[in-house]
C-alpha cells in the first residue's frame, strides 16, 4: 500500500534508551492479557496482534530506568489502554452506538476507588477486569492526590471517546484549536504523564501540580506525543478506521493544502511544542521552586518527572518506527543506515530519525526566529477582513449614562493620573479613556443590564483594561518582573472570600479600583462562586506576568501556548464569569466544568481574542513593539507575510464561531440529558449561550466603534525606531530615552 506522504525529519534532541527488562515485560504482558480475557476469544486481539504491537517495547523505550516489576506493571497499563481503544472502536464506533458507548464508559470509574477498602463491581468484560486489577496493583504506591489526578485523566481518556464518536456520526473534522484540546483528553498522553510519575518514582508535589509550569510541561509533552502519533497513524486511521480526529487531516482540511504540506506543518508544530517544553524547564521551573519554597527533594522529583517526560517522547518516537501498528515504511528504524555516510548523520540506538543538518536548519531556525523579532517594524494600518458574526447586536439603553459614570469612577480611583512615586505610570488620561469607550463594550455584552449592573460591568472592563495597559508600561519597559509579581500578589489580597476579612490599604489606582469592585460584585455570590470569580481575576493578572517574561526574552510565543494564554490575558474568564453571576444554584456547578461547556466558552473566547489581534495589529506591532499578537504568531510559525497570516487567523475565527454554534446546537442538549437537568436549569444554560452570543457581538461592535485602534490615534513611543533624534542600529538601544507607549491591548 502506497504511503500518503513521506515522514518528515523529526526533532529528536534526546536519544532513546532501552530498558534492560524488556523480555520480562513481554512475557508478563502476554500472560496478563490472556488472564484478563483480551486475547483469543475476545473478538479483538489474538496473541499475534499483541506480539506485533509490542507494547512492552514501547514501555521499555519510554521508561528506560525503572525496575522489572515497575516496567511490567506499566506495560500492563498500556496493553489495557490500547485494548480499550480497539474494543471501543469495534463495539461502538463502527456501529455508531453512542448510547451503548456511554453506558459502557459510565461503569468504568467505579473500578478506580480512592479508598483501597471500597469494593468494586464484578467485571463484565476484559476492559473492566483489567482496570480493576491495575488500579489495585498501582495505587498503594501513590498518594491520594496522585490517585485523584490519575483517575481524572483516565476518565477523560475514556469519556472523550464519545466526542470522537459524535464527530464520526456527523462526518465533522474539528478545527485545529478544538482538535489540540480534545486530543489531550482522548489521546491519553496526560494519562501517560501520570504513569511517568509512578515509573520514575517522582511524584509531582501537590503544591505545584496545578501550576502553569507543570501544566505546560504536561500539555506540551501531550501535544508532541499525540501529533507524532497522528503522523504515523494517518494512513491506518483515515483509510481503515474512517477516523476524522487526526492532526494531519485537521490541518489538511483547515489550510486546504496537500497531505504532505499538512504533515510537514504538523511536524513543525511538534518541534514548537518540544521547544516550549524546553523553555519552560529552563525559564519557569527555577522561579517556581523559589516562589513556592519547595524543598530539595521535591525539586528533584519535579526535575526527574520532566526527564521522564523527555524519555517518553524519545522512546515513543523510536517505538513508532518499529511497531507494525503504524505507517513507518515497514519498520523503517534501520532505513536511515542505508543513506550515504555524512558527518552530519547520526547512527545507533535512538538516532534512527536523526539528521543533524536538517535539524539545524528547521528546529534551530524556528527557535532563532522566535527570539529575534525586530520590534516596531512599519506594517501600516490594520487590515480588517470580513468577520463572520451570526448573532444580532443589542445595546443597553443606559449606555450614555454609563459612559459618563465610568469616567467619573476612573477619576475617583486615580486611574487618569500618574501614580505617586511610580515611573511611567501615566497610563491613561480622560481623552484616552473616552477613546477607549469601554461602556460601549459593556452595553453590547450586557444589553439587558440595569443601570447599576451596566456600571459594574463597565467599571470591571475599565479596571481590567487599565491593569493590562499598566503592566507592560510600568513593569515591561523596565523589565522589572520582581515588582510585577509583588503587585500581582497584593491584588489577590483585595479579594477576600470572607466578606468580613480586612484588606490592605490601597496604595495605587489598581488596588483602589479592585477594592471598590470586589465587595460590590460578590456580595450576593455563594462561596463556591466567589472562589471561582477570584480565580478568574487571579488567572488574568498572572497571565500578564507571562507576557512580561516573554518580553524579557524577546520571544514570540509558541502557537498553542499563545492561544491558551491569550484567553487569560484578554480576561475571558473574568467577563464570562460576570455573565454567570445571576445563575445561582439553578445549574449544578459541575455542568460548567464539563468539556462541552468549557469548549463552548473557549471557542467564543478565541473568536474574540483573535478578533482583537486583527484590529490591534498595527498598534501592537508597529507602535508598541509587542510580540503577543495572533497574526504575528502565525507569521512567525508559517514564515508567511501579513496578508497570508491574516487570512489564516480569519479562517480560524470563522471556524471557532462555527464550532460555538455546533456545540450549542448538537452537544449542549446531550449535556442536558446526561445530567438530567430540570427545565429551569436547561433554560438558564440556554440563556448562558445567548449571553455568550451577546458577548461576542458586543465585543466586535466595540472594536468597530471605539477609537483605540485607529491609525490616526496612534503615535510612536519615544525610544522606538523612527523617533526623531534617536540613534538606530546595532548597539544603540541604550541611547533611547523612555517615554510611555500607547497602552497595550489585552482585555477589551
Amino acid at each position: 500500500m502506497t504511503q500518503p506522504f513521506e515522514l518528515p525529519h523529526f526533532y529528536t534532541p534526546h536519544p532513546a534508551r532501552l530498558n534492560p527488562h524488556l523480555e520480562a515485560a513481554r512475557t508478563h504482558s502476554r500472560r496478563w492479557a490472556r488472564e484478563m480475557g483480551m486475547l483469543e476469544g475476545s473478538g479483538i486481539w489474538e496473541q499475534r496482534d499483541l506480539d506485533a504491537h509490542d507494547y512492552a517495547l514501547l514501555c521499555a523505550y519510554t521508561h528506560p530506568d525503572c525496575d522489572a516489576d515497575a516496567l511490567s506493571l506499566v506495560t500492563d497499563w498500556y496493553v489495557w489502554v490500547f485494548f480499550f481503544d480497539d474494543h471501543f472502536l469495534e463495539t461502538f464506533k463502527r456501529t455508531l452506538d453512542r448510547e451503548g458507548g456511554k453506558q459502557y464508559l459510565d461503569r468504568l470509574p467505579a473500578f478506580m476507588p480512592m479508598d483501597d477498602a471500597t469494593p468494586v463491581p464484578e467485571p463484565t468484560n476484559p476492559v473492566e477486569a483489567g482496570l480493576a486489577d491495575l488500579w489495585a496493583r498501582t495505587v498503594p504506591h501513590m498518594s491520594l492526590d496522585w490517585r485523584r489526578r490519575f483517575a481524572e485523566s483516565t476518565e477523560h481518556l475514556l469519556n472523550e471517546s464519545l466526542w470522537e464518536l459524535s464527530n464520526i456520526n456527523i462526518n465533522r473534522v474539528p478545527n485545529p484549536v478544538e482538535y489540540i484540546e480534545m486530543r489531550r483528553k482522548v489521546g491519553g498522553a496526560p494519562w501517560s504523564a501520570g504513569l511517568v510519575e509512578y515509573a520514575a518514582g517522582a511524584e509531582v508535589p501537590a503544591a505545584v501540580a496545578a501550576s502553569r509550569p507543570l501544566r505546560v510541561l504536561r500539555d506540551a509533552f501531550s501535544d508532541g506525543v499525540h501529533l507524532r502519533n497522528d503522523l504515523f497513524s494517518y494512513q491506518r486511521e483515515t483509510e481503515d478506521e474512517g477516523e476524522l480526529s487526526n492532526g494531519v487531516l485537521v490541518l489538511e482540511t483547515f489550510l486546504g493544502c496537500t497531505t504532505q504540506e499538512a504533515a510537514d506543518a504538523v511536524n513543525d508544530l511538534i518541534t514548537s511544542r518540544l521547544q516550549q517544553f524546553e523553555n519552560t524547564v529552563v525559564t519557569e521551573l527555577p522561579a517556581l521552586f523559589l516562589e513556592t519554597g519547595l524543598d530539595a527533594g521535591s525539586c528533584a522529583d519535579v526535575l526527574a518527572y520532566a526527564k521522564g517526560l523527555q524519555d517518553w517522547q524519545s522512546g515513543g518516537h523510536e517505538w513508532h518506527l518499529r511497531s507494525s501498528r503504524y505507517m513507518n515504511g515497514g519498520g523503517a528504524a534501520a532505513a536511515g543506515s542505508a543513506q550515504p555516510w555524512s558527518p552530519f548523520a547520526a547512527a545507533g540506538l535512538g538516532t534512527s530519525a536523526a539528521d543533524l543538518r536538517t535539524a539545524l536548519s528547521t528546529a534551530g531556525a524556528l527557535r532563532f526566529r522566535s527570539h529575534t523579532h525586530v520590534p516596531h517594524q512599519k506594517v501600516g494600518p490594520s487590515r480588517i477582513p470580513d468577520i463572520t458574526m451570526p448573532f444580532a447586536l443589542s445595546l443597553s439603553p443606559h449606555l450614555d449614562g454609563a459612559r459618563r459614570r465610568v469616567i467619573d469612577w476612573a477619576h475617583r480611583m486615580g486611574m487618569l493620573r500618574p501614580q505617586p512615586g511610580v515611573p511611567l505610570s501615566d497610563v491613561w488620561d480622560e481623552p484616552a479613556m473616552a477613546r477607549h469607550d469601554l461602556a460601549l463594550c459593556a452595553a453590547g455584552i450586557h444589553p439587558d443590564a440595569t443601570p447599576d449592573e451596566l456600571d459594574l460591568g463597565s467599571q470591571w472592563l475599565a479596571w481590567g483594561t487599565y491593569a493590562d495597559d499598566y503592566y507592560p508600561q510600568v513593569f515591561g519597559r523596565t523589565r522589572d518582573i520582581a515588582a510585577a509579581k509583588v503587585c500581582t500578589e497584593r491584588l489577590s489580597a483585595f479579594m477576600p472570600l470572607d466578606a468580613a476579612a480586612p484588606v490592605p490599604e490601597p496604595v495605587n489606582a489598581l488596588e483602589r479600583g479592585l477594592a471598590d469592585l470586589w465587595p460590590r460584585t460578590v456580595a450576593a455570590m455563594a462561596p463556591p462562586a466567589r472562589r471561582d470569580f477570584r480565580q478568574a481575576v487571579d488567572v488574568m493578572t498572572a497571565s500578564w506576568l507571562w507576557e512580561i517574561d516573554n518580553q524579557i526574552q524577546n520571544r514570540i510565543p509558541d502557537p498553542v501556548d499563545y492561544i491558551e494564554m491569550r484567553r487569560a490575558t484578554f480576561g475571558s474568564d473574568l467577563t464570562m464569569s460576570l455573565c454567570r453571576i445571576g445563575h445561582g444554584r439553578r445549574v449544578p456547578p459541575e455542568v460548567y466544568r464539563t468539556g462541552t461547556v468549557r469548549a463552548l466558552e473557549n471557542s467564543a473566547a478565541d473568536f474574540a481574542c483573535l478578533m482583537n489581534d486583527v484590529f490591534s495589529y498595527q498598534k501592537e506591532i508597529e507602535y508598541e513593539g509587542e510580540v503577543h499578537n495572533g497574526v504575528l504568531v502565525v507569521q512567525n510559525f508559517f514564515q508567511c507575510d501579513y496578508p497570508s497570516a491574516l487570512a489564516i487567523v480569519g479562517d480560524l475565527m470563522t471556524s471557532r464561531i462555527e464550532e460555538f454554534q455546533h456545540i450549542a446546537a448538537k452537544e449542549l442538549p446531550v449535556v442536558h440529558d446526561d445530567f438530567g437537568l430540570s427545565a429551569e436549569a436547561r433554560e438558564v444554560l440556554d440563556g448562558y449561550v445567548h449571553e455568550l452570543e451577546n458577548w461576542m457581538a458586543g465585543i466586535l461592535n466595540w472594536h468597530r466603534g471605539c477609537r483605540r485602534y485607529l491609525a490616526s490615534e496612534l503615535r510612536h513611543p519615544m525610544g522606538a525606531p523612527g523617533w526623531p533624534g534617536v540613534p538606530e542600529g546595532l548597539g544603540t538601544s541604550a541611547f533611547r530615552p523612555v517615554r510611555r507607549p500607547v497602552p497595550s491591548v489585552g482585555q477589551p
